[in-house]
């Protein structure tokens, strides 16, 4: 710091003269109780927010101490009467949501291909990316991932943190891909995503993939009948939430 800058305080004679004072003895500069409070508070303010990180981040990785992961069983499934098809663990990343991760939102996907060729690519290390479930055109629900885990279904990381993702087999630009047995099944399964996490089922909270900031997808596109599907979820009666069940 230049002299001009030192000098260049702004302060009277009186808030000069207690600063003064309480100097340290033998100090050729004179650091003030000001620049004191100054910088230790910023330092504190430093340090709380590091430490803030810091506890942020412990809060999504304490479930891997020893004893605090929740029990799993191979082939458990959260929606009842899935089936059981495990991802390629290079698609998705291990998780303890919701402990770890609020979950708040069900994005709708198209595969842009068949049924048999979403699982087959979802199982594929190579591919990077996998959904939750997989929906047939007959209604058949397929878990690939448990809904602890946090799937890369969305391209935006916070999103596939907070979300439940589902492949619906089809085309987008094919309104016959999205058949009554689909769009009911489908319904059930996003009406008990929505209660089990106990988030609204509608508009803001079922999205599309297109809506996912950042996205260059734009299913599941024009043909998904919005309307029709919201009305379908929302009128899912409740239901007992039950324990993960095997999806073999």
């Amino acid at each position: 710091m230049g002299k001009a800058d030192q000098e260049s305080t702004g302060r009277d004679a009186g808030e000069e003269g207690a600063d003064a004072a309480d100097a340290a003895p033998g100090s050729a500069k004179g650091v003030d109780r000001r620049g004191l409070l100054l910088g230790g508070a910023g330092v504190l303010a430093g340090l709380g927010v590091a430490a803030y990180a810091a506890r942020d981040e412990l809060s999504h990785w304490w479930w891997r101490l020893p004893g605090q992961e929740k029990p799993r069983k191979e082939g458990e499934v959260d929606f009842r009467g899935a089936q059981w098809v495990p991802a390629s663990p290079a698609n998705y990343r291990r998780a303890d949501r919701p402990a770890d991760y609020t979950i708040d939102r069900v994005v709708i996907h198209v595969v842009q291909g068949g049924y048999r060729s979403a699982l087959k690519v979802f199982q594929d290390p190579a591919h990077g990316a996998a959904a939750h479930y997989v929906l047939h055109k007959d209604g058949r629900v397929t878990q690939l991932v448990r809904e602890l885990d946090v799937a890369y279904h969305s391209g935006n990381r916070a999103w596939n943190e907070r979300s439940i993702g589902i492949e619906h087999e089809g085309f987008v630009d094919r309104p016959e891909s999205f058949t009554p047995a689909m769009y009911a099944a489908s319904a059930r399964l996003t009406a008990a995503i929505c209660r089990r996490y106990g988030f609204p089922a509608d508009r803001n909270h079922i999205v599309g993939h297109i809506e996912v900031p950042g996205t260059d997808h734009t299913d599941p596109g024009p043909h998904w009948n919005w309307n029709h599907y919201l009305h379908l979820v929302q009128a899912i009666p409740p239901e007992p939430s039950p324990s993960p069940s095997s999806g073999r």
